[in-house]
């Protein structure tokens, strides 16, 4: 519907109505939840996210230190125990790219969330390394334990080498 040409309003005034509306239910408890609740759905203030930002690229730095570092690992992780760490380790990362990648997502960082996604494949791979061949995925197989101390280390489906006969006194 057209509205005739002889209405003329002014519609400044009819806007600083609608505020002057607006500032007295402001006050009411009906308000106030409307603005806890828009502030629960990501709109703060811009200090909160200037925070929240900051904590996402700390959040971020700290996971990929810890991917990165786990190209460092310095020991051997091919069975039994420091097989564990380093597992635990790896799974320490995924942990950490889910976190910074809900913190991301959170602060709307764009950069940060890509970052994080990568680091989460990332830390998927170095566990898939190591797990796969031990659960019989890959042509070469691994094991889980180590042999006794001094014996070598069995492949898979192999039988276990014959040990050597202690010296006769």
């Amino acid at each position: 519907m057209v509205p005739p040409k002889n209405d003329m309003r002014d519609w400044d005034k009819e806007l600083a109505k609608v505020d002057q509306v607006m500032a007295r239910e402001a006050g009411s408890p009906v308000a106030s939840k409307s603005a806890t609740s828009a502030s629960l759905s990501g709109a703060a203030s811009p200090a909160a996210r200037g925070r929240a930002g900051l904590y996402t690229w700390l959040r971020l730095s700290l996971a990929l230190v810890l991917g990165v570092g786990m190209t460092q690992w310095p020991y051997l992780h091919g069975c039994g125990l420091p097989l564990f760490a380093y597992l635990g380790g790896a799974i320490t990362v995924v942990a950490a790219s889910i976190w910074s990648m809900i913190s991301s997502w959170r602060s709307r960082s764009t950069v940060a969330h890509f970052l994080s996604i990568v680091l989460l494949f990332w830390g998927s791979a170095l566990s898939a390394r190591e797990i796969l061949p031990r659960v019989g995925y890959a042509k070469q197989g691994a094991n889980w334990m180590c042999a006794q101390p001094g014996q070598p280390n069995p492949q898979p489906g192999q039988p276990n080498p014959p040990t050597p006969a202690s010296p006769a006194p």
